[in-house]
Parts: C-alpha cells; structure tokens; sequence
C-alpha cells in the first residue's frame, strides 16, 4: 500500500486543557459496541492516573454513532457511574472538536508524511 493511501482511525478524548487519551483503532477493528467499552475502560483508568483534578468529575460527551448509543454501552457507563451529557440527534454546530481539536491537529501534522501508524 502506498504511503498516500494509508489511513488509521484515531479515538481522542479531551477537555479544556488537552487531550486526555487517545489510541489508534487497529487495522481491519470495526468500532462496535464490544471494543468501544474497551476503549472506554482504558479511558477511565487513564483519567484516575493522570487527570487526579476530574477524576471524580468528569463528564462524557460522545456523538450518536451506533457504537456509542449501543445498550451494552450505555450500561457499562451506567455501571461506572460515568456521567454523560446528551447529544442532540443532529447537531453539527456542536461538535466541539471540529472548533477544538482538529484546528490543532490539523497544524501540527501539515507537511509531514509519516508512512507508518508507529511514527505518527
């Protein structure tokens, strides 16, 4: 596969003062269900180490994708007291990393090829 064709999906959460986890979906995974609770427990874990200042109160703000809106989600959150707060069905005007994050990201990786999902 040429370099230009290459493409990796990567999973962000972030808050006010940056990112706060953050994986590259594996090649050929299919974000369902299963592996977006797995995600997410990675995030938790991740937010109790090194986000000491919400670790008790923070918030999860996700879109609608059937993944995220799944039952076996919702129960997991539900299970781990995770808060969320609601999205409307369509809302493109409040997708905060469209005015958030993808500015940053988009700046910092103009230019560079980086071939491989390691080097990125």
């Amino acid at each position: 596969m040429s370099k230009s064709k290459m493409k990796s999906m990567l999973i962000v959460f972030f808050y006010s003062k940056g990112v706060v986890h953050k994986e590259f979906v594996p090649p050929g995974q299919t974000v369902n269900a299963v592996f977006y609770v797995e995600v997410l427990k990675r995030l938790k874990t991740r937010v109790a180490r090194v986000r000491l200042e919400i670790a008790n109160t923070w918030v999860l703000h996700h879109d609608n994708a059937p993944s995220h809106a799944s039952l076996l989600v919702r129960q997991f959150l539900a299970k781990q007291t995770v808060a969320t707060l609601p999205q409307p069905p369509y809302s493109p005007d409040l997708a905060p990393p469209d005015f958030f994050l993808f500015p940053r990201l988009k700046s910092s990786l103009k230019g560079p090829h980086f071939g491989t999902v390691k080097n990125v």
